[in-house]
């Protein structure tokens, strides 16, 4: 039976060209997002300025909470600092021979009192750190006083200056001139001081951002993190390797992300992928029906018929996964490419791509041909030769217990994630339930799909052949009599237009309702924003006293975990916004007065004080962005729009915990009439009005709708393929149906109107079924998220949709059906015989 299936490869070539497309494009997709799922886990962020230490000590950037035998851990925003009172236990670590500390915080040089354009935001260290990358004095002397600093050549050739001259750099928001006493080659901009006054200028006396660790030669590096890892266990860890990067880059620890969103999308596309296989190899078969029952009439047993469509399946995709694997490697790039230029993960982080991917890549879709062939195969063994050669000049079988139990778990599936989307989810959170509906909702159509086919067939018939004449009466006539080949012509239809559709708008809603929500209690007419790291407290109180402006408060975001009460702990943490309490940011209190948000004090919503049980006097637990743990007084409750909770901390207090020290916006409220004026501001400061800061808002919410938009998009490509692979290969199996209406006196423009009203009848049908789809899932969705059933969006996208699905449906019928239409229809019949 395997010769047989190599032989019949020949005759059979659109079909299984078809087979291999879906199975090359799905094991493309798969590879890549294993690609991606893998560069996430990893994080490769190569070493530069702990290029020259085999070990760096560093804390721990997330926070570890164990509920039950669970440990959850979340990721922390800003960068947790160590005590300085560990260098010395690494120090006394045996085989260590030096443990460096590196101290760091923004140093922006200075050029005709602006920061120097075109290069990266400096950060000023003290000098012993400069071994660590290392950086190599090429001129000059070492930093040795107060006010003495060391550059690195980039910045000190584009300032024009040599040891001895003064240099003003942007410390922490403040310029201050500095002595240049030497000029040192490295990786990066960089500044350096002595020790004293890197920490005072860092703020954080006594506190270091890592602990650079040297050894003698020979030295075993993986034992001696261990003994290290042992005597700083509990305050730090110790990394090796390209670990050490992300002690250079913290920002960037937070793999989840990454991680989630390749699982996610990987899911998504394997599970598109298996039923886009199974629906084009079902049809391949489906259309073969006429051969396969002639086999069983000579005699061929049913393992033999399930055997050669096995065999068929597998010589056609084993060679289309090989295929599959180039553009994988390709396509995997491209997106991690793209996702770095958005910043949704760091540039600096290497990708990475390995056999994992490939291999998962292959079985899935290996997997997906080998189901498909056995489903399609143990049908086509199981009926009876006479009830086979029935069925195959009929094809109006479709119904199996089987299919209809499968279709009825995916329905029921749909209906309990949409419910849960409905009653428990909110905000944000609802896309993770909506998302899978959608697809599941799909599936569960597309089982039952000749009987959703008939019912909406129903609807139009009527209409139909009142408007479209004889070709509208024709072309009802087939396709109800065709309703199970017609069923497999609309499903990939739905299957595109109900995804894409759900996911665009799903998108365009979540963008929405997070803008309302940013929006809604901002008061502010402009906003101060720093763009080299921090605005001096100085700078407020400069703001204030400026006429027009009625009040100014800084304005700092960051994240926190609660941990006390338990009940109030999320896997995510909670996301923490620093206001004033003089009315720049108004909220609707419910209890308590934000006047007394001063000090170690929160404001919290009404929903989670009541989940939790505090009102004001009591008292909540910690941990904040840094990893400072702290008790916080509950002085108010404020109403806030679900899903979109935020607690409420003194802007100055939370500042101080995160990675620069500082608030990095200053929101103003102008007075009535009035448009204040500013005489000049401080170096790296810049002003914009309220519509500029909501635009910021709204460009950092597009970017992650954008990666969104890209990965989504991806699927309904592989979804527009298969609509054009199985309505091409469906129209070149109908040419002896064309050769026959020919010979009985139809034109070549009457068999094109006919196929054209088809086409418009199966794009239809798949609209309607993929637009219930979408609307089933938007709905909740929508109610959940913004409050409103109507999903947000612009209309133009709903219309591309559906002109794209008809654009395809007409090209992938009407191209095959021209071609066939060419040739004499008495050879066109034989041929087709």
């Amino acid at each position: 039976m395997i010769r047989l299936a190599l032989r019949t490869l020949r005759y059979r070539k659109g079909g299984f060209v078809a087979t291999f497309v879906a199975v090359a494009l799905g094991a493309a997709i798969v590879m890549a997002c294993g690609g991606l799922m893998e560069t996430g886990i990893r994080s490769n962020i190569p070493a530069e300025r702990y290029a020259a230490a085999p070990i760096v000590v560093a804390a721990e950037q997330s926070h570890r909470w164990q509920a039950g035998d669970e440990t959850h851990a979340v990721p922390l925003p800003e960068r947790v600092r160590l005590s300085s009172d560990l260098v010395p236990i690494v120090s006394a670590v045996r085989g260590v021979t030096a443990a460096i500390p590196d101290i760091s915080f923004p140093a922006v040089a200075l050029d005709n009192n602006q920061p120097l354009s075109g290069t990266a935001p400096g950060l000023g260290h003290n000098w012993a750190a400069a071994s660590l990358a290392p950086y190599r004095l090429v001129t000059g002397t070492a930093p040795a006083r107060r006010g003495d600093v060391v550059l690195d050549s980039a910045t000190a050739t584009r300032l024009k200056a040599s040891p001895g001259s003064s240099v003003r750099l942007l410390v922490r928001g403040e310029p201050r001139s500095f002595t240049l006493r030497g000029i040192a080659d490295g990786p990066a901009a960089a500044s350096f001081f002595t020790a004293a006054e890197a920490s005072r200028l860092s703020g954080r006396p006594g506190q270091l951002d890592a602990i650079g660790v040297t050894v003698a030669p020979g030295t075993d590096i993986t034992a001696l993190r261990k003994q290290i890892d042992s005597a700083v266990s509990g305050r730090a860890v110790a990394l090796q390797g390209t670990e050490r990067g992300l002690a250079e880059h913290p920002e960037f620890a937070d793999r989840e992300n990454l991680i989630a969103l390749a699982g996610s999308l990987g899911g998504i596309a394997a599970m598109t992928m298996m039923f886009v296989v199974a629906s084009t190899l079902t049809l391949s078969t489906q259309q073969r029906q006429r051969e396969l029952a002639l086999l069983r009439t000579i005699g061929t047993t049913p393992g033999q018929v399930r055997r050669m469509v096995l065999g068929e399946a597998m010589v056609v995709s084993l060679p289309a996964v090989l295929i599959g694997c180039l553009p994988g490697l390709a396509l995997g790039r491209f997106l991690f490419d793209r996702l770095a230029s958005q910043g949704v993960t760091s540039p600096l982080i290497s990708y990475e791509q390995g056999w994992i991917p490939l291999i998962a890549g292959a079985g899935a879709a290996v997997l997906a041909a080998f189901g498909a062939a056995v489903i399609a195969g143990r049908r086509a063994g199981k009926a009876r030769p006479v009830e086979a050669l029935t069925e195959a000049g009929l094809g109006r079988k479709w119904f199996t217990w089987t299919r209809l139990v499968a279709g009825l778990l995916f329905l029921g599936g749909a209906a309990a994630l949409l419910i849960i989307t409905a009653t428990v989810m909110s905000g944000p959170l609802a896309s993770a339930t909506a998302g899978p509906a959608v697809l599941c909702l799909a599936i569960g159509v597309a089982l039952l799909g000749p009987a959703m086919t008939g019912a909406v067939l129903a609807l139009v018939r009527w209409p139909v052949q009142a408007m479209a004449g004889v070709n509208g009466r024709l072309a009802i006539r087939n396709v109800t009599a065709r309703t199970v080949a017609m069923s497999a012509a609309v499903m990939p239809v739905m299957l595109a237009t109900g995804i894409a559709t759900a996911n665009l708008y799903m998108q365009t809603t979540s963008v929405d309702a997070a803008d309302k929500a940013f929006t809604a209690d901002l008061r502010a007419d402009a906003v101060l924003v720093s763009t080299t790291g921090g605005l001096t407290p100085d700078l407020l109180d400069t703001v204030r006293r400026t006429p027009g402006v009625a009040s100014a408060s800084p304005y700092v975001r960051s994240l926190g975990v609660i941990d006390e009460p338990a009940r109030g702990r999320t896997e995510d943490g909670w996301p923490l916004q620093g206001i004033g309490n003089d009315g720049t940011t108004q909220v609707t209190v419910a209890s308590g007065s934000l006047q007394a948000l001063t000090g170690s004090t929160v404001a919290l919503p009404t929903t989670l004080a009541k989940k939790i049980d505090r009102q004001p006097g009591s008292t909540i637990t910690m941990t904040l962005g840094d990893g400072t743990r702290v008790d916080l007084r509950v002085v108010a409750t404020y109403e806030a729009r679900r899903g979109y909770e935020t607690l409420l901390l003194p802007a100055t207090f939370l500042a101080s915990h995160t990675t620069n020290g500082l608030a990095d916006q200053i929101l103003i409220r102008a007075e009535p009439g009035a448009q204040p004026a500013f005489a000049s501001l401080p170096p790296g400061v810049v002003l914009a009005d309220r519509q500029s800061l909501i635009k910021s808002n709204q460009e950092g919410l597009q970017t992650q709708a954008w990666v969104n938009y890209l990965l989504v998009g991806m699927i309904i490509a592989y979804t527009a393929v298969a609509v054009l692979n199985t309505l091409a290969s469906s129209t070149v199996r109908r040419r002896r149906e064309f050769a026959l209406q020919r010979l009985t006196g139809s034109t070549r423009l009457q068999v094109l109107r006919m196929m054209t009203t088809e086409a418009l009848l199966v794009a239809a049908v798949g609209l309607a079924l993929g637009t219930l789809v979408a609307v089933a899932c938007l709905l909740p969705f929508s109610q959940s998220l913004s409050g409103s059933a109507l999903p947000s969006g612009p209309i133009w996208i709903y219309l591309g949709i559906a002109a794209t699905a008809i654009l395809l449906t007409l090209t992938a019928t009407l191209l095959p059906t021209t071609l066939s239409l060419r040739s004499h229809p008495a050879q066109a019949a034989a041929r087709a015989d």
